[in-house]
């Protein structure tokens, strides 16, 4: 076994991987840029080399330096993590000729599989099913359209080096196909520096189940069950779970020995994922094969009892597999939901900043947290804005999705936008609950964005109940501080009104020992609780069950959050709330003369001048965020004014771009 490995990625997978090697006994080297020089991977490592600037192209993406530092801490070997040089050939060279030991598969193996077009054409000959589609470069929107036309729309234009969502664009007519395959080639080329797209049929329905498998040098493959990966925004994934609510027995070993075909067709050692298209009748196509360990494994590993980065370097260093194809059982269900610094109120546009408070969930057997970050961490531009990966296990599906659903609402994150309300909503609806999934989910279900009134309530007067509760414990302390209630006492106090938008509620808060009693719309809530003022999480047990509620102030409103529900709620006086009725409403400046940046980004594309007139739906400028091209275009028809921003420039949220007349 290696006596020290270096890590040649950040966040969450740095700690990830340190954690196995130090109960491995091996020690670690981390790699950070400027912007990561306090991260708490490198804090974790045993030693730390500085590599580069804040980005990722200056830093965790130039090979010598990584060569470099593993020459200068005597590091033997290199585990990549996923994403930046995870599936670079030239790294793996570059390790081999110094003579340093890569921590993942041979180039030829990330050479055949990280090109689609090729891993397509090396599928296919070892007898995997593939989607129908065009394997050979497009040339040209032209070349976009006719090929297009030949296999049918809907098509799927894909970046062949692309990975995570990015390059990748459903088209449906040949004007999406022509801007499809600019925008799709702008942003492979910025992401991976590689432009060339290929085309696919796009099947309707479809499930996105990957294989996850594992191979070592003396020509062992297993394949270790599968994964439900179909909960995808803008082809990402949001929530993943093993195994797959949808795949029977016959399906499970017919996807796996496929998988294994692949990978013995490649020499392939190493952990690797094999992506596939799933249907309505249980047929699968072979998407792409992923070379290295994926986000969502620890699902995986949950179920399996194996843990994939110390596997990863048993094989790296010689050793056989410890286990063969019959010994691998499926126990249980894990699942995992990515926890992102985005805003899903506003069209989940990336937050940036630094986590004031951060408390997540207490892990235990059945929650995990794998995360890079701590309280007073910082969110950065330059890289992928994931907070954590939060992983449940249950023994069934039904009990690790309640699991989920309670450690989400014990998750606290202030200081930025997050998307814990949206994972809980998703994972409270019935359609997810029944398993009725596809990769359209979210855009079905949540087809204008994501509001506050989407969510399914389990209980709509639940959060107005504890608002009532949260009002009445701040006035206890207030009238304890005034000196008008002794410590022992609580007060006796008038009914309240909780005002939430323009709905009014009448409720009755009554003390009982440990907590209150609320009265609302005829139903009663029995809230035992130790929460005091100034904690931002509420444990309570309502009616007999414990819940937690997560509690922000907006100017005098209580800001209630859980199971994805969230409230803001006014808690006045009768006679208050009866005046509240007659309040004039405030009306919002008028902005629609702007064209605002919806988030932190650069502007990569200026696309009108002065004085042009455009057209509802035309575009008007190219903001790219976390490496995301997101084209602005007018609402209406319109004469641009001014241009108030130059492209190139590094724009804020709501900074204005444009002023129309």
């Amino acid at each position: 076994m290696f006596k020290k490995i270096l890590i040649a990625n950040r966040g969450e997978i740095a700690c990830r991987v340190i954690k196995t090697a130090r109960r491995m006994g091996v020690a670690t080297v981390a790699v950070y840029s400027d912007a990561d020089r306090e991260a708490l991977h490198v804090r974790m490592a045993d030693e730390a080399v500085h590599i580069g600037p804040s980005a990722s192209a200056e830093s965790y993406l130039v090979i010598d330096r990584i060569v470099a530092a593993c020459q200068e801490t005597g590091a033997e070997a290199v585990h990549p993590g996923y994403g930046f040089l995870s599936e670079n050939a030239a790294f793996t060279a570059a390790l081999d000729k110094a003579g340093i030991t890569f921590i993942g598969p041979g180039s030829h193996a990330i050479t055949s599989m990280g090109d689609k077009i090729t891993s397509k054409k090396l599928a296919a000959e070892a007898g995997v099913s593939t989607v129908p589609g065009y394997t050979d470069i497009i040339d040209s929107p032209d070349h976009a359209v006719e090929i297009s036309r030949e296999i049918g729309y809907p098509v799927m234009l894909k970046a062949s080096a692309g990975g995570g969502g990015k390059g990748m664009r459903v088209v449906w007519n040949d004007e999406e196909c022509r801007e499809g395959f600019a925008m799709a080639t702008n942003e492979a080329t910025s992401s991976f520096g590689d432009g060339r797209v290929f085309a696919e049929k796009f099947i309707e329905e479809p499930r996105h189940i990957e294989i996850q498998i594992m191979a070592d040098s003396h020509g062992n493959v297993i394949y270790l069950g599968e994964r439900e990966c179909s909960i995808q925004r803008r082809h990402q994934k949001v929530i993943e779970e093993a195994p797959s609510p949808f795949l029977d027995e016959k399906t499970r070993q017919a996807m796996g020995k496929e998988s294994v075909a692949l990978a013995k067709a490649v020499d392939y050692c190493s952990a690797g994922t094999v992506e596939f298209i799933v249907d309505a009748e249980r047929n699968f196509y072979f998407l792409e094969m992923n070379t290295r360990l994926q986000v969502e494994h620890p699902v995986t590993e949950l179920v399996t009892g194996q843990d994939l980065v110390e596997l990863m370097l048993r094989v790296a260093a010689g050793e056989k597999l410890p286990l063969r194809q019959a010994d691998v059982k499926l126990t249980g269900w894990a699942v995992e939901a990515r926890v992102y610094a985005e805003d899903p109120f506003r069209n989940f546009l990336p937050s940036i900043g630094r986590l004031s408070r951060y408390q997540p969930p207490t892990e235990s057997d059945t929650v995990r947290v794998d995360t890079g970050i701590e309280e007073g961490s910082e969110v950065s531009m330059f890289y992928d804005p994931m907070i954590a990966k939060l992983i449940t296990y249950g023994d069934n599906r039904e009990q690790a999705i309640d699991n989920m659903n309670d450690a989400l609402d014990g998750y606290l994150i202030r200081g930025v936008s997050h998307n814990i309300s949206f994972l809980n909503a998703l994972l409270a609806h019935p359609r997810f609950r029944e398993g009725r999934l596809t990769t359209n989910f979210i855009a079905e279900e949540y087809p204008d964005g994501f509001h506050a009134a989407d969510v399914v309530h389990a209980d709509p007067g639940l959060l107005v109940a504890m608002a009532a509760m949260v009002h009445r414990r701040l006035m206890d302390r207030a009238a304890r501080l005034a000196g008008q209630l002794p410590s022992h006492e609580k007060l006796v106090t008038p009914d309240f009104v909780v005002i939430v938008g323009k709905e009014q509620h009448e409720v009755r808060v009554t003390p009982i020992e440990s907590g209150f009693e609320v009265s609302l719309n005829g139903e009663l809530y029995r809230i035992v609780t130790q929460w005091q003022p100034g904690q931002g999480m509420i444990e309570a047990e309502v009616n007999g069950k414990a819940a937690s509620f997560q509690l922000d102030r907006v100017g005098l409103r209580h800001c209630l959050s859980h199971r994805g529900s969230q409230i803001e709620a006014l808690v006045v006086s009768p006679r208050v709330a009866e005046l509240a009725l007659l309040m004039p409403e405030k009306v919002p400046p008028d902005l629609s003369k702007f064209l605002l940046s919806p988030m932190p980004g650069l502007l990569v594309r200026m696309s009108v001048t002065v004085g042009e007139e455009v057209k509802a739906g035309e575009e008007l400028a190219v903001v790219e965020a976390m490496k995301m091209e997101n084209s602005l275009r007018a609402t209406e028809d319109v004469v641009v004014a001014k241009v108030l921003a130059e492209q190139g420039q590094s724009l804020v949220v709501d900074q204005p771009i444009l002023e129309f007349e």
